[in-house]
């Protein structure tokens, strides 16, 4: 069994002498050459400014990130909230997630039958408040209700946004009737 060691040795170290001699002399020569034009460009470096410290000013002008206290105004815009009235049940829930589902008539008077997120349903009519922006309701038709809003704007000013209230299709109106 060892009389076939020495030939696989030899062959071994032939093979190795193969690969590591002038074989190659073409490569290495085109890679010098394309090396020759390379050049890498380094960007200067931008120039550093000195520091400059900030002084801040503004410490008597109001604070744009805190909420701002809503006020009664006395005299000034005739556009105001009632702050002193007392809140209807539909004021605690945004006007965007109140549904319209109906309408009622009763004695000449159109009234409009409002779900609240909670499933409870609440009928209303012009004069009746609902959302949370001081909405009062303008006028109830078969398929809609139309909310005047008081919004505040930026500069602290009340301003009027219309809104309403479409009427939900394919939502039924059987059960619980509240007032």
């Amino acid at each position: 069994m060892k009389h076939w060691m020495p030939p696989l040795a030899v062959a071994i170290g032939v093979l190795l002498a193969g690969c590591g001699g002038e074989s190659h002399q073409d490569l290495r020569a085109w890679m010098a050459e394309q090396g020759k034009g390379a050049r890498g460009k380094l960007e200067p470096l931008p120039q550093m400014r000195p520091y400059e410290p900030f002084a801040y000013n503004a410490f008597d002008l109001p604070d744009p990130f805190k909420p701002r206290k809503i006020e009664p105004t006395k005299g000034g815009s005739k556009l105001a909230p009632d702050l002193m009235r007392r809140k209807e049940p539909l004021e605690a829930y945004p006007i965007e997630s109140l549904n319209m589902v109906g309408t009622l008539a009763r004695d000449k008077n159109v009234y409009a039958l409002v779900r609240t997120p909670e499933k409870d349903l609440y009928q209303v009519r012009a004069g009746n408040y609902l959302g949370q922006n001081f909405g009062v309701i303008t006028g109830v038709t078969d398929n809609e209700v139309r909310v005047k809003e008081l919004v505040q704007d930026g500069a602290g000013d009340w301003t009027e946004r219309s809104s309403t209230l479409q009427l939900q299709q394919g939502d039924t109106t059987r059960g619980e009737r509240r007032r």
